[in-house]
């Protein structure tokens, strides 16, 4: 193939700014120089910023494309490539498509099961491609479920399934230790009275004592045939960090205090938290503000969670707050890469692939100007 060379660029390495050119071959980043080139068909990058291509693990965004209303349910093949491109259209190049396994087919509160056919349907566009971005699977088992085995065993190793997390909503501990938050969340969403809401609450905990020890072993046992990290979710003291170590866990999203970010810590488990906390400057469920855990060296990994465009502002946030620009953007690329043991992206290198995003700061909002997926321009 043609290589393609990029130039006039500030190229954020993994410790360093250097001002340069860069050149990519078949997908892959084959040369790192000083300066700017005067080589026919460079392309100016006028001094932007290029970075590597950021890396999702989690984020409901899928979700919300398939489901953009209560109780309306949108094509999946639209739904998925309108996903994928505004993904793209914000510098995010590998994502972990999060979805809920584990359902609740029964009762007033009850959510059914989804995440198979949607997988195999993501499967196949990404096997056509139809997809811009690198795509991999984000198991999200719900504990308090009915459902979890079943729908875990719908899954093999050939489905690309990158994590999966333990996900114990039972009212009353982890992210809803405040039921009046909790109360806020789910009535709001799915219109139940306060009757239903209490009967909801009731039944989540009945699930919790009848399934959730079984349910968090076949979790733990099914993320090792299908390869995947193991994630924990909404932490609270060290008491919880403590199992999830013992499950071999090494990632963990959203801890919901600053014992257990600590303790994550002590354990050698890395920190996720989601750049919305960030930037709204705290948690909307009213758990540790993600700000905190960054002034005490205690975050590692960002998330957009969310809102996908938060993922780089994010990012930068950090960068100012930490006086240190790739550290801040480590976050979203080499931390996450490291992580979920991805060894060919997250870093601007030689041999690493050309995942890459022009960046421009206006202000201090930062703003794409391109994106390449292994060498391919995608926005």
């Amino acid at each position: 193939m043609q290589d393609t060379l990029i130039t006039n660029a500030r190229l954020v390495l993994e410790d360093e700014l250097r001002f340069g050119t860069l050149v990519m071959r078949d997908g892959r980043i084959v040369e790192i120089s000083d300066g700017p080139t005067q080589a026919p068909g460079a392309l100016d990058m006028e001094g932007d910023l290029l970075i590597p291509g950021l890396i999702e693990l989690h984020t409901d965004n899928l979700e919300r494309h398939i489901q953009p209303r209560p109780r309306v349910d949108w094509p999946h093949g639209p739904a998925i490539l309108a996903h994928d491109g505004e993904l793209a259209s914000v510098g995010i190049t590998t994502v972990f498509d999060a979805m809920r396994v584990g359902s609740i087919p029964s009762g007033k509160g009850r959510y059914l099961k989804y995440a198979r056919p949607l997988a195999s349907e993501l499967m196949e566009m990404r096997k056509s491609g139809a997809l811009k971005i690198s795509h991999y699977l984000h198991l999200r088992a719900e504990l308090c479920s009915e459902t979890l085995e079943e729908e875990l065993a719908e899954f093999t190793a050939e489905d690309r399934v990158g994590l999966v997390s333990l996900m114990d909503h039972t009212p009353g501990q982890r992210q809803f230790r405040d039921l009046s938050k909790l109360k806020l969340y789910v009535q709001g969403k799915n219109n139940l009275t306060d009757a239903e809401f209490e009967a909801h609450v009731e039944n989540l905990k009945t699930l919790r004592d009848q399934h959730g020890e079984r349910h968090e072993a076949v979790a733990v046992t099914e993320a090792a045939r299908l390869g995947a990290i193991l994630a924990s979710h909404d932490d609270t003291t060290r008491g919880q960090v403590d199992v999830s170590a013992s499950h071999g866990i090494r990632l963990a999203e959203f801890p919901t205090t600053q014992e257990a970010a600590v303790a994550c810590q002590d354990h050698g488990i890395a920190v996720m938290m989601g750049a919305p906390n960030l930037i709204r400057g705290g948690s909307h469920s009213g758990n540790v503000a993600a700000h905190e855990l960054a002034e005490a060296g205690l975050l590692d990994i960002l998330s957009s969670d969310y809102v996908p465009s938060a993922l780089l502002t994010g990012a930068f946030l950090l960068a100012d707050l930490w006086g240190d620009l790739p550290r801040g953007l480590a976050t979203v690329t080499a931390a996450p890469a490291q992580a979920t043991r991805l060894t060919d992206r997250g870093r601007i290198a030689e041999g690493m692939y050309a995942d890459l995003v022009r960046v421009a700061r206006i202000g201090q909002m930062p703003v794409v100007r391109s994106v390449w997926c292994h060498g391919r321009r995608v926005s």
